[in-house]
Formats: structure tokens, sequence, C-alpha cells
């Protein structure tokens, strides 16, 4: 079975499970996730089967000059750069990898809390100018929050905002969570999680951290209304995607001394531009808020996560079976 691959071959070099028998049926074909269309369907216009990472996009029109495509997947969990109808009227699955980067994404979630908790970018370059004494000084006399003290609330409880509460609950913190469809009793005891109605979850606790897909719902669900419901001094972490927040209300929220930071490490658009909003109050406010280049998934842990997925997917394609995590309804 012929793969377009949009994305770099070492990477499949490195991670692809060389034991596994779909990776050795394979016929991977390499191109740039950077080339035009045109260059993707010279090489591989014939394929069955699209690798693609997540910040590619997949439109209708590179659908429609490939007769013979069966599956696109994406190489994470984002699949929203991919036409998801348009595939669903060609019969054309598409599935992503959820769960595979779930323990690293929720580890670098947590370690944003700490460091906003406990000013750590401001500590940094209060050791850096000379002025080692002085910081602890001003710590002493404004004792912060810890995680153990904090209250927090994950909006969103898939694979990632469950392996977040798993991490926190070491801590003794106070976890709350918000999703569509509420978990059951066991696994909330298990978690140590209470379950909140997003109002109250927002107003209640000191850090807010999201855990959501982007999709029509979810963009810039984190606006001006919500911002303004969380608590007064209340730290906001966003490890997910960047179209949920609206930036220009979350700049508002900080400038004002409404919200005391945020850490980040999603953005929209991606990459980032160097005059973007978030990135110039950055500069104008460098203890308040940690930019991460979207980063938190790109592990050793994710790596093996996803190649090992991709090729379980591209053995049932073989075999004429429905793939797994099919994100668009076939």
């Amino acid at each position: 079975m012929k793969v377009l691959v949009l994305t770099m071959k070492k990477r499949y070099d490195r991670f692809a499970p060389k034991d596994s028998a779909a990776y050795q049926a394979a016929e991977l074909i390499f191109c740039d996730r950077d080339d035009s269309e045109e260059d993707w369907l010279a090489a591989g216009g014939d394929a069955e089967a699209i690798f693609v990472t997540p910040v590619t996009w997949v439109r209708e029109s590179l659908m429609e000059r490939m007769p013979n495509l069966k599956m696109i997947h994406s190489e994470g969990v984002g699949f929203d750069r991919i036409d998801l109808e348009a595939a669903r009227r060609r019969g054309i699955y598409v599935c992503n990898n959820a769960g595979c980067n779930a323990g690293p994404v929720a580890e670098q979630a947590v370690m944003l809390m700490s460091m906003l908790l406990h000013r750590i970018l401001w500590g940094h370059r209060m050791v850096l100018s000379g002025h080692q004494g002085e910081a602890v000084r001003e710590i002493e006399g404004n004792v912060p929050l810890d995680l153990a003290a904090a209250k927090v609330g994950l909006v969103g409880f898939g694979a990632i905002g469950q392996e977040t509460a798993a991490r926190l609950r070491p801590n003794g913190t106070e976890v709350y969570y918000y999703a569509r469809h509420r978990k059951d009793e066991e696994t909330e005891k298990r978690l140590g999680v209470t379950y909140l109605p997003l109002e109250e979850l927002t107003a209640r606790c000191d850090i807010v951290s999201l855990h959501l897909p982007a999709t029509a719902e979810s963009t810039h669900m984190v606006d001006r209304d919500f911002l303004a419901r969380m608590k007064p001094g209340a730290f906001l972490v966003n490890t997910a995607r960047g179209a949920i927040i609206d930036d220009e209300a979350l700049c508002e929220a900080i400038c004002s001394g409404h919200l005391a930071g945020a850490g980040l490490d999603a953005y929209a658009p991606e990459p980032v531009p160097a005059d973007h909003p978030l990135v110039k109050l950055a500069q104008e406010c460098p203890d308040r808020l940690i930019l991460c280049p979207h980063q938190a998934g790109i592990t050793l842990t994710s790596f093996h996560n996803v190649y090992r997925m991709l090729f379980e997917n591209l053995g049932k394609l073989m075999a004429g079976e429905r793939p797994d995590r099919v994100v668009n309804g076939l």
C-alpha cells in the first residue's frame, strides 16, 4: 500500500516500528509539508493513505485528485486542518492519534502551573540582575500559592485532561473539571476530581487549564466573558489549541491585572509571528507570560506512541478493516 507522508523521513527512520508487518509492506513516499499540492500529487497522487502533521492543511482540492485515497491520518492529536466533511463525502477515513502524547502534555501543563504559581520567570530575572536577596524578601512578604493550596479547573477532560488530574493528585491539589459529558463516578473517584458547570469552575479556581480540541464550538471559547468570570488574580494555562482563546481578550485581562498571568504552548496562527499580541505583551510583561513553542507533545514517549498507532491503523486498512480513532463520522 502506497502512503504519501507529508513530514520528515528521518522521524520514520528513527521511530517507525520496524517489526510491524504494515511498516514492512508499506511504500512510503516522503514529501516536504511545505511543498505545493502539485508536488505532492506528482510524487504520490495514487497513494491510498496520507500521513500528515497536525499543522498541515489537507484540503478538498487534494482529495479530489487522489482517486485511491482511503485514509488521512494525523500524526498527532489535532486534525482541525483536514477538511473532515470533504473526506466524509468521499468515504475517506480521517484518523488521529488521540492519547499518544497525553502524559507528556499533562506533564508540561502541570509544569506551567507550578512555574506561574512560584513566579519562576520573575525569580530567574531577579537572580540574573543581582537581586536575589530582594527577590526572597518580596516572596516572603507576598507568599504565593503552591499546587497543594491551589484550586485547579480543567476545561475538557479527555486523555490529556485526565492525565493532568492524575499528575496533580499527588500534590494534594483540589481539582475540578468541566466537560460536555460528565464522567462516571468511578473515574471521578479514581482521579480525585469534582465536576462543576463551566461558569462555577472559572469563578472558583486559581488556575484554569484548557484541554480541548479546536472545533467550531470551542473557537474563541475563552473570550472576554469567560475571562471576566475567572477569579481575580487567577492564571490561565493552554496546552491545547491557540484558536480556543481570543488573544486580544486575554491580553486585556492580563494588562488590567484581572489575571495574574498565563502559560501557553499553542497559538493562532502558527508559527506565531513576532508581532503577535501575546508575543508583544510577553516582552512588555516578561514575568507574567510563559510562551512555549508548542513543544509539549514532542517527546520520545509521544513519538514512539505516534508511529506505533499510525502503523496499527495502516494494518487495519490493509486488512479491509475500519481503523481506530476515526474523527469524521465514518
